[in-house]
């Protein structure tokens, strides 16, 4: 039996316990959530026990988004009502309890590596919401901790098990649209637009809380996505920008009820070169005036014999189709298997069951620690080439050649 303590009870939160409320549901009797931390005692009352603790946050998405924001409050007690369930407000209590084998963190991204590696120094597997860590030199504490005590570290980065991302994923390795060329994705203006505060959350709008802005925050989701489908990354010519200094929480009519000032992006427009020759554009903004726009048939990847655009495929003798048709037709067993076990179709399902599996038999997770910090340095590598003004390489990043940007915050926290 794995002992799940988690860290961290925010919103994302109800997300993650639908995915394992899934599993229970499934038969998948592995483990069980034993403690829940928050600073806040309230914050995790509110997850532990139906009937019991404070009433559920109010949403900031509405549930016909998908987003997993959206995702409905869930209670512990729902799916294992027979296990009691701890409640901390320090990290290192929860982990030092002896009530828990592995930790689930999910704090605000300053916290990641310090709770990461109290974790690891202490025997304990690891599941960490993306982004990985706060830098790139922190992220590679923790994947060195996690080696150096032959323990599981996993990445959260649930854009890849979306089913139109597997789907490319697979046209592109399978080449039915021939040798990858290039790739474009990315949109302008949102939700939270121009200036609203992001998920009601200042810390993502200042750096040395959240890193970066949309370029960490956003980027490594772009990088993973567009790594995953299209192959490893080179390097990077990118600029940011921060087009709103400052930005706000405003009540229904209009009237401004919190302020943040912003050090960070909102703003990237960058140009990958991957190692296969292929070159792609990235381009996003939570800031933008007037109207949002989204590149119609985006992601797009183009091959020597057709192209993805968004779900459809076009290849040049005539084919019409789409990626996910096209896998359903012709993925063999093994890789259905290996991309939906089980038959689990939702992101957060598969990932908690990719986890837990690796701790069970002593290995890695599908997206482990090594996959996060190759996401998070090609994600860096964007503003550092802004600040630099030239392109950087994903190596340069990685061993700490290029850290300009990220100096700051390494000698902030005595990383």
């Amino acid at each position: 039996m794995i002992r799940i303590g988690i860290v961290g009870c925010g919103r994302i939160l109800n997300a993650h316990l639908q995915a394992y409320r899934e599993l229970r549901e499934a038969g998948f009797d592995n483990f069980r959530i034993t403690a829940l931390c928050a600073r806040n005692p309230n914050d995790a009352l509110m997850f532990r026990k139906r009937g019991e603790g404070p009433p559920p946050r109010p949403p900031v998405l509405a549930p016909e988004t998908g987003d997993p924001l959206a995702a409905p409050h869930t209670y512990l007690s729902d799916f294992q009502p027979e296990t009691e369930v701890a409640i901390f407000t320090d990290y290192r209590e929860l982990i030092d309890s002896g009530q828990v084998d592995a930790v689930n963190d999910f704090t605000s991204l300053l916290m990641h590596h310090q709770v990461g590696l109290y974790a690891l120094e202490r025997g304990k597997h690891l599941l960490v919401q993306k982004p990985l860590t706060i830098t790139v030199k922190a992220g590679r504490m923790l994947v060195d901790a996690a080696k150096a005590g032959g323990l599981t570290l996993g990445l959260f980065e649930n854009v890849r098990q979306v089913e139109s991302v597997r789907a490319a994923h697979w046209v592109v390795k399978q080449r039915i649209i021939g040798e990858l060329q290039m790739a474009l994705m990315g949109s302008i203006g949102g939700f939270w637009s121009p200036d609203k505060i992001v998920a009601e959350t200042p810390w993502r709008h200042h750096k040395l809380a959240g890193g970066g802005g949309g370029a960490i925050d956003i980027g490594v989701h772009a990088m993973h996505w567009i790594r995953y489908v299209g192959g490893d990354i080179e390097s990077v010519h990118a600029s940011v920008r921060t087009f709103e200094p400052v930005r706000y929480t405003r009540t229904p009519d209009g009237a401004i009820a919190n302020r943040t000032e912003c050090n960070v992006d909102d703003t990237y427009f960058a140009t990958i070169n991957f190692r296969n020759g292929a070159i792609g554009q990235l381009l996003w903004s939570w800031g933008a005036h007037g109207e949002a726009i989204e590149i119609p048939g985006t992601p797009a990847f183009f091959g020597s014999k057709g192209c993805i655009k968004g779900s459809n495929v076009i290849l040049d003798d005539g084919t019409r189709t789409t990626t996910t048709a096209l896998f359903d037709e012709q993925a063999d067993g093994t890789t259905r298997e290996l991309f939906y076990p089980i038959g689990f179709r939702d992101p957060y399902t598969i990932q908690q069951y990719d986890w837990l599996q690796a701790i069970e038999r002593g290995g890695q997770p599908e997206t482990d620690g090594e996959c996060g910090l190759c996401d998070l340095a090609a994600a860096y590598a964007m503003i550092e080439s802004s600040h630099l003004g030239r392109a950087v390489s994903i190596d340069e990043v990685l061993n700490g050649q290029v850290d300009y940007y990220q100096r700051e915050i390494n000698q902030y926290y005595s990383i």
